[in-house]
């Protein structure tokens, strides 16, 4: 990967993918203390403001007046649209469930970084993203079923499309903005809306203000969505994207143990069975031997 060292892109992804797979059972135990579309705006707005506070003293490197219409589309899709759908989804699914379901992401990233941006695509990766629907299609039956709500399937759905436009977007503008106020900007604009938003359409006074709450406002805005989402988007611009974003695909393993192990929650045979192609669908896409002439 051009730009940053072996070691160094290890590092980050194994940094990335075990920050968020804490995430999203961390946000749940936060969701029992606060109304999602609130929590989902404080945690994002706090991260954005700590982050700009670290980087006040590089304020030039901001360029406001050129870079606002990125910073703007940026927040809708990575913060509004993927942030708030998943905080409601959270409410309707098992927190291993919803992340194997948003973790679609890397799938739809590879399909539109090749219509986008005119990344490879070959047999061996196109079987990986088969295997991968098709292991997040067996993970999801579940719910499918009606087990487990419709409609928290949808919101997580709507969540890994939000996610994908905006990270793709992220990957084609990197070189026009500064890669970490970048960051800040999106969850400054993005935790305004959704804070905002929350206070008029629900109850700020039933927020119950206990350490789990602030633990997991504090873990999801600065780790998840600062720290882990600015390492994220640097391996993104100096590497291949789909490559990058198929390695979250580990993200699921995680924390649907973490579920399992914290929460109480159903580590079920089809959740396995899910997990099991997603590994396969990892290594087709990364694997060297489909690397030739032509890429």
């Amino acid at each position: 990967m051009s730009g940053l060292s072996k070691k160094a892109t290890i590092l980050g992804i194994a940094f990335v993918i075990l920050s968020w797979s804490l995430t999203w059972p961390i946000s749940k135990i936060g969701l029992h203390y606060s109304p999602p579309l609130l929590f989902a705006g404080m945690r994002t707005l706090l991260g954005g403001i700590l982050l700009a506070i670290f980087l006040s003293n590089r304020i030039r490197e901001l360029q406001w007046k050129k870079n606002w219409r990125i910073f703007v589309v940026s927040a809708l899709f990575n913060v509004i649209i993927f942030i708030a759908s998943s905080n409601f989804a959270l409410k309707y699914l098992p927190s291993g469930l919803y992340t194997v379901i948003l973790y679609s992401q890397p799938v739809l990233v590879v399909l539109l970084s090749w219509l986008w941006l005119k990344e490879s695509m070959t047999v061996r990766k196109l079987t990986g993203i088969l295997l991968g629907f098709f292991g997040v299609l067996i993970v999801s039956f579940k719910g499918l079923n009606g087990y487990v709500s419709l409609v928290g399937i949808l919101l997580a759905l709507i969540s890994a499309l939000g996610w994908t436009f905006g990270t793709v977007y992220v990957k084609k503008n990197n070189e026009k903005v500064h890669w970490l106020w970048l960051v800040a900007m999106q969850n400054l604009i993005g935790g305004i809306f959704m804070t905002c938003s929350g206070l008029l359409t629900e109850d700020a006074y039933s927020i119950e203000w206990k350490p789990p709450l602030i633990l997991s406002l504090f873990y999801g805005g600065v780790i998840a969505l600062g720290v882990a989402t600015a390492v994220y988007n640097k391996l993104m611009s100096v590497g291949e994207s789909s490559k990058v974003a198929s390695f979250t695909f580990l993200v699921p393993v995680l924390a649907v143990g973490i579920g399992s192990i914290f929460l109480g929650e159903d580590f079920t045979i089809s959740i396995f069975g899910g997990l099991v192609l997603i590994f396969a669908s990892i290594y087709l896409i990364n694997s060297k031997k489909h690397r030739n002439k032509n890429e």
